[in-house]
């Protein structure tokens, strides 16, 4: 099968490998649609978790073509997405409801291969059915699952006013849900004018190209979700007294910021972090097949597998346009 893979930071590759072999408890899946994340640049980057070489892909979803003789729930011919976080279900973090912090955790696109293939393999306890969802739709299971993982962290009210910093398809998630959570106003602010176009048509009340604008305006909870330095630092300052910052942008693992204690403490900030997700797979489905979260504004481009490279590229330099890089291994 044909798949495509990071060698190492900053080097990618078309390879023919062969196609999974399954063991008892695994399920085969021909992948219809693989989403690129923005983890998935920071893997390219050598930035983030990933162990190379790699084949990437961890937002995925397809038609189940072979299953392991003791997979019970799971059929051929089933449309499926895939929670790519493996927890081995036994150490001291599994055994709290804590599986996102697994000490033996794996990971489907980060350090199994993934969906950036034609075939990609999972365990039955990771494969979902997305039902009649487009591949497309089902690809956004992993991002918005770890979207509504996040969300759950932070004490959002009915008739809080939001701040999203980043507009793009995560922030777009965030804003989305939060709004479906009982936020009176969202207010996005990005500097890519075409997605906060988009987001003004999304779930954003009110839209800014520059933080700057907003001083002297105060939010009962803030998000930050583009991983910025700026953003990052500067997320406090307009969270009111008492109020939530949640940090859901994904940083280079590097990266040190500077944040005022005092700050912290004389004004009771609550700052939460979020670490992907913890079994929000079916709520993600469930949301996407009611609409009551709509996915698809935010597919553009769809390209071939080939194409993998150009996709990095085009959210690394955030072109015009550009949301969710949707791949097609079948085309």
């Amino acid at each position: 099968m044909k798949v495509m893979m990071i060698e190492k930071a900053g080097l990618i590759s078309a390879k023919e490998v062969p196609i999974p072999v399954l063991d008892d408890f695994e399920v085969l899946i021909k992948v219809m649609s693989s989403g690129i994340c923005g983890t998935d640049v920071h893997i390219f980057h050598g930035e983030y978790l990933g162990s190379y070489p790699i084949v990437p892909g961890h937002e995925f979803s397809g038609i189940v073509e072979k299953v392991g003789k003791q997979v019970k729930r799971i059929k051929v011919g089933d449309h499926v997405a895939v929670e790519p976080n493996i927890a081995c279900d036994n150490c001291d973090n599994c055994l709290e409801n804590r599986q996102n912090f697994c000490v033996n955790w794996q990971g489907v696109g980060v350090s199994k291969p993934g969906g950036m293939a034609e075939y990609v393999k999972a365990p039955e306890k990771a494969v979902f059915s997305i039902g009649d969802l487009s591949f497309d739709e089902g690809a956004f299971c992993e991002p918005l699952s770890c979207v509504l993982h996040g969300v759950e962290q932070v004490p959002l009210k009915f008739g809080d006013r939001v701040l999203v910093l980043g507009a793009g398809p995560i922030g777009m998630l965030l804003a989305a849900t939060a709004k479906i959570r009982g936020a009176s106003s969202i207010t996005q602010v990005d500097k890519n004018e075409s997605r906060l176009e988009m987001a003004k048509s999304y779930a954003a009340d009110f839209i800014y190209n520059d933080l700057e604008t907003l001083k002297g305006q105060f939010f009962d909870v803030v998000i930050e979700a583009s991983g910025s330095k700026y953003l990052l630092e500067n997320s406090l300052h307009y969270a009111r007294e008492g109020g939530s910052v949640l940090f859901f942008g994904v940083p280079g693992k590097d990266l040190i910021i500077n944040l005022s204690p005092f700050e912290i403490f004389s004004r009771s900030l609550k700052i939460i972090g979020t670490y992907t997700s913890v079994r929000n797979s079916i709520q993600a489905i469930r949301l996407m097949q009611s609409h009551q979260i709509d996915v698809r504004p935010l597919i553009n481009p769809v390209l071939p597998l080939e194409a993998f490279g150009q996709g990095i590229q085009a959210l690394d330099e955030g072109r015009s346009g550009v949301m969710k890089v949707m791949i097609r291994p079948q085309q």
